[in-house]
């Protein structure tokens, strides 16, 4: 029941614990070793160690230890979306998703190693640049320091773990202490490929403490961070000149524009809106109606929200289940309750039953209410209705974040405006800003965060640019 740190390859014991139990049943699952200041410095000074041997491997060596993980992750596949479902109480159908994606962001992380190049320069563009050669090389960093959240406890740990590996890097993860097992999970598949020991770490424990180690130690290059933006705000005003990357969170929103046919978009409605019980970064969380066509939207959205399947988890027949924490739950409940002090009317949902919060709809909210300010990560939207698109879009840009929005819309013409003037780092046309595949760019703008996650994207964010010049006169 006792889980260590991994440092240098080899698991590590440590004098203190902390206990963790699952959100739906209870149960205590593990007690996670507590990393002390000297706990994560070691691990850091491991991942510098093995530096020069990671960085030496060969492209296709770096891919294939990628391919080995992905094909390691293919075997358990079932061992590992149980681990996922237990954890966070992600219902088990969304923990196998995320699995299938984690599977595949390897192997396009395999993919990407081979690929990492620079470019040729023409130096005699240039009237003094005759006889000279030039071009351009990407070497990794060094030692990346990643800290991650719950919710995806699997996937967004290989959006760093993936991109970091395949640049040369090596690396020091802190994962969220309630979603660790996945870590630990993690860490044993890495130990059966072909990972030098020392290119991978895993520390656990109080996240303040291993975050100013992590600013404080001058081996660590860079950290990229998936959280809060008070965290990961605070993060980088500390990072002196360390590269950070940040991706905060989001208060998404999408546009319904009419002559779109509503019985053909309501899955993907739902599915935004309450997958992992609305606990994704780029969960649905605002919805823009036009007014003409309100009623029909809002009856169809009830009809498909009562069809959910609510309870355990762990059956694949569930599609919502209790969120990361009771506190949580009742943090959600408190702006709900707010929401309709200042207004708004609860369609649906808005309490707890049986310890779960139901999927909640909130129609005619202030775009005041914090439920519309702020990051609710919860089963909660809110739908309000707009006479015009260019209402629409400018209620999803009256927000401090940018991360993705959506539109549906029969018109091409609403679609290019909608993609030119919504302020937000992704604009999905005919779905909902849910959507992501993991080899596309991905990050915001405003509070949602800097840099680019996808595994391209991240590699380039992960590596260091070099010029090399040849004088041939």
């Amino acid at each position: 029941m006792k889980k260590s740190l991994f440092i240098n390859g080899q698991w590590q014991m440590t004098d203190e614990f902390m206990e963790v139990q699952s959100p739906y049943s209870k149960e205590v699952i593990a007690q996670f070793a507590m990393a002390t200041e000297d706990d994560v410095q070691r691990a850091i000074e491991s991942a510098h160690l093995a530096e020069s041997e990671m960085a030496a491997l060969t492209a296709f060596q770096r891919a294939e230890i990628l391919e080995q993980l992905s094909e390691l992750f293919a075997v358990n596949r079932d061992e590992a979306a149980n681990i996922i479902s237990l954890e966070s109480a992600k219902p088990l159908k969304y923990a196998y998703a995320e699995i299938d994606r984690t599977i595949e962001t390897y192997k396009f992380a395999a993919e990407e190693a081979k690929r990492l190049s620079g470019e040729m320069i023409p130096m005699d563009a240039s009237k003094s640049g005759e006889g000279r050669f030039g071009y351009t090389i990407r070497e990794p960093l060094g030692v990346i320091a990643a800290i991650t959240p719950f919710n995806f406890p699997q996937n967004l740990v290989a959006h760093k773990v993936g991109p970091a590996l395949a640049a040369g890097n090596t690396i020091v993860l802190k994962p969220a202490t309630q979603t660790a097992l996945s870590a630990h999970f993690l860490a044993k598949l890495l130990a059966q490929t072909n990972l030098p020991a020392g290119a991978f770490n895993l520390v656990t424990g109080q996240g303040k403490l291993v975050g100013d180690v992590f600013l404080a130690h001058q081996k660590v290059k860079m950290i990229t961070f998936t959280g809060s933006p008070a965290v990961g705000i605070s993060l980088r005003n500390r990072a002196g000149l360390k590269k950070v990357t940040l991706e905060l969170g989001s208060n998404a929103g999408v546009i319904v524009d009419e002559g779109i046919q509503l019985d053909k978009i309501m899955d993907r409605i739902v599915m935004g809106a309450f997958s992992n019980q609305g606990q994704v970064c780029i969960s649905l969380q605002r919805i823009y109606v036009k007014e003409n066509i309100i009623d029909v939207f809002l009856e169809k959205l009830k009809a498909k929200i009562e069809q959910l399947t609510i309870g355990d988890p762990l059956d694949v027949t569930t599609d919502l289940a209790m969120m990361i924490s009771e506190t949580e739950q009742q943090r959600a409940v408190t702006w709900i309750e707010e929401a309709v002090a200042e207004g708004a009317e609860v369609l649906t949902g808005g309490r707890i039953e049986n310890n779960i919060l139901l999927p909640t709809v909130l129609f005619n909210v202030s775009s005041h209410s914090r439920v519309s300010c702020e990051e609710i990560f919860a089963p909660v939207v809110i739908v309000n209705t707009v006479s015009s698109i260019e209402e629409a879009i400018d209620a999803v840009n009256d927000s401090n974040y940018g991360l993705q929005a959506g539109i549906f819309t029969p018109s091409i013409e609403m679609a290019f405006k909608a993609s030119k003037k919504l302020q937000v780092g992704g604009v999905i046309i005919n779905d909902v800003p849910t959507y992501r595949v993991d080899h596309m760019p991905y990050g915001g703008i405003k509070e949602s965060g800097t840099g680019r996650e996808g595994i391209k994207y991240a590699v380039e964010e992960m590596t260091e640019m070099k010029l090399v010049i040849w004088n041939n006169n």
